[in-house]
């Protein structure tokens, strides 16, 4: 495994703290705020590649699961039984595969990073809306409807979510552009 530069290390630490920024930065609805962390995974993806935004994400989701209260209701191992958890896991299997998506894209352009935040979505709310099923279910006992699961996991968040992508698109384009000469690694 070669080194990687200081600063890119340090830019994989920047995102795992804006994630958990984004987590108080939130509108709280029953079962499942929004927050704004799914920006920054977007932005990690699109400015560390996949391997650093995969590793934000996990440094993230570690510091939560040792206890330091990162996550939008604090933290500790037992966090994996929330029903939001299955969107953390999310974040994370989509930051990989956002980054993978955009390292092999040769121009990336708004409408490239806007694919790739849809891809993300898919990929978050794929994980997230079962796991919320089964914690709701299973662990919580709650006997509720995979229709009232949709709406409170999927319906009440998607439409911001989706505006998210759009901006954090926009966003990633002028953000490359300013910091890939002095920050950023060759492959994004």
């Amino acid at each position: 495994m070669r080194k990687e530069p200081t600063h890119f290390m340090i830019l994989i630490a920047i995102f795992a703290a804006l994630t958990a920024i984004g987590a108080f930065i939130k509108i709280p609805l029953p079962v499942v705020p929004f927050t704004l962390q799914i920006v920054m995974v977007f932005l990690a993806a699109a400015l560390l590649g996949a391997k650093g935004a995969f590793f934000s994400q996990i440094i993230y989701i570690g510091l939560g699961l040792i206890g330091l209260p990162v996550f939008n209701e604090g933290g500790g191992p037992m966090y994996i039984f929330k029903p939001s958890f299955g969107f953390l896991i999310g974040f994370l299997i989509a930051a990989f595969i956002m980054g993978s998506y955009l390292e092999k894209k040769e121009q990336k352009t708004m409408k490239e990073y806007v694919t790739a935040n849809f891809i993300g979505l898919i990929i978050i709310y794929s994980i997230a809306i079962p796991y919320l099923y089964v914690m709701l279910n299973i662990w919580l006992q709650a006997d509720v409807s995979w229709r009232y699961v949709l709406m409170i996991g999927f319906v009440t968040s998607i439409p911001a979510d989706i505006l998210l992508a759009i901006v954090s698109g926009f966003l990633a384009t002028k953000l490359v552009k300013a910091l890939k000469p002095i920050y950023l690694p060759s492959k994004v």
